[in-house]
């Protein structure tokens, strides 16, 4: 099936994007805005996330339990999100209610309320938050590989710090609103059952008066060597490790992203055969691809007991080492299947789709079609994948673990 997205810039520089999907009843969109963690002072470390909250507490003429009542009322499923540089509001509903769901999305951008007496309420969801990270190893491990990896500003963690959440104003949050929440550098997108031509005039409607500004550069990420160790008195210990791979904007993505795929993506790949299979070293291992900006990395965890730790992490890097040495024909099947089954699942969703349009435009200046993806997919071979591989090697490792001991590991330094 042809794909088609359609594509407009409003006067005040907000970029909308469109792909119709009409064989779907619903319709869903994404709107990313500047305004992530690496735009916080360094003092004020969860202000973004809490900044979000509070715009959803009452916007426009509904207060803040009027705003969930009416969403719940249209049957609409929502998601907001914080990242490094962007904040992200998405919405999905039945097609007949677009313009209702839009008007009260779009409310919160332009007109949020965020009254002074939940302030405290929101502190102490984000600090409780923050704390249940001291109860999950896993993601203290990953927090802490992030944080190493990609230093400040670009490794903190969207829940920030005890001491920032504790320092958040009333007016921290509307200034920070204030000056990130703007159209220059932003991105709409649509995808599912809507007519483009109605579309634009809801955007314009809501969004033509939304005013302009600039937001400032940040400069490049570069990923840092380290080898770090949290004690934790336990009978496990987590590993995450991080090491450099090509970013999302590179020519050969998708031979990076495809040994990735064969490393970690289905109970079939190697590291979960190598590792915990053959071996039953782990109760937990995966493997990702990760991009900011200009610095591409692959993140790897595994979850492991305290007496085999050194054994897994052995393990599991001569396993990522063992790419070199040759791809068989039945990886190669496998990743090709998993990739078509989620080109074909993205058909079916409107939520996916937006995000994705939305993440293209403000990663690569423009969208990507199931089209293109499936042509870069069906170019992979165990021989390019190898070039690739030995071509951009893993390199500058960082390791984060938590157990009762360090482990050696002497890539790291």
């Amino acid at each position: 099936m042809q794909q088609q997205v359609y594509q407009h810039t409003l006067s005040n520089g907000l970029t909308v994007l469109g792909e119709p999907m009409p064989w779907l009843e619903s319709v869903a969109f994404t709107l990313m805005y500047p305004g992530g963690t690496a735009r916080e002072p360094a003092d004020r470390l969860g202000l973004a996330g809490m900044t979000l909250e509070m715009t959803q507490r009452g916007s426009g003429r509904w207060s803040s339990r009027q705003v969930v009542e009416q969403l719940d009322f249209l049957g609409v499923e929502r998601s907001s999100s914080v990242s490094t540089f962007h904040t992200s509001i998405s919405m999905s509903a039945m097609a007949s209610v677009l313009e209702d769901t839009f008007e009260v999305a779009m409310s919160m951008v332009r007109q949020p309320h965020m009254p002074e007496d939940e302030l405290d309420e929101v502190r102490q969801s984000a600090l409780l938050e923050l704390a249940s990270i001291e109860d999950d190893p896993a993601q203290k491990c990953f927090v802490e590989l992030k944080r190493s990896r990609f230093s400040d500003p670009f490794g903190r963690s969207t829940l920030g710090s005890q001491e920032g959440i504790e320092s958040v104003t009333h007016s921290d949050c509307i200034e920070f609103h204030t000056r990130y929440a703007k159209p220059t550098g932003a991105v709409l997108s649509i995808a599912g059952r809507f007519d483009w031509e109605d579309f634009l005039r809801y955007v314009e409607k809501q969004l033509g008066s939304w005013s302009t500004g600039t937001v400032g550069q940040l400069g490049e990420v570069e990923p840092q060597i380290a080898s770090i160790h949290i004690p934790h008195e336990s009978q496990q210990t987590h590993i995450a490790l991080a090491y450099d791979s090509v970013p999302y904007q590179h020519p050969e993505y998708y031979r990076g992203r495809g040994i990735v795929g064969i490393l970690s993506d289905g109970m079939s790949s190697r590291l979960f055969t190598e590792v915990r299979e053959k071996r039953g070293l782990v109760y937990a291992i995966s493997a990702s691809s990760h991009s900011l900006k200009n610095c591409g990395s692959v993140l790897c965890y595994a979850g492991t007991t305290s007496a085999r730790a050194q054994e897994t992490l052995d393990v599991t890097l001569d396993t990522i080492r063992s790419i070199s040495q040759g791809i068989d024909s039945g990886e190669l099947s496998r990743l090709k299947s998993r990739a078509r089954t989620s080109l074909v699942m993205e058909q079916e969703s409107s939520v996916s789709r937006s995000s994705q349009l939305a993440y293209d435009w403000i990663t690569l200046g423009r969208t990507t079609s199931r089209q293109e993806v499936l042509h870069e997919i069906e170019q992979l071979t165990a021989e390019n994948l190898i070039e690739h591989f030995s071509e951009y090697p893993p390199k500058r490792w960082t390791l984060v673990t938590i157990g009762p001991e360090p482990l050696e590991f002497h890539d790291a330094v």
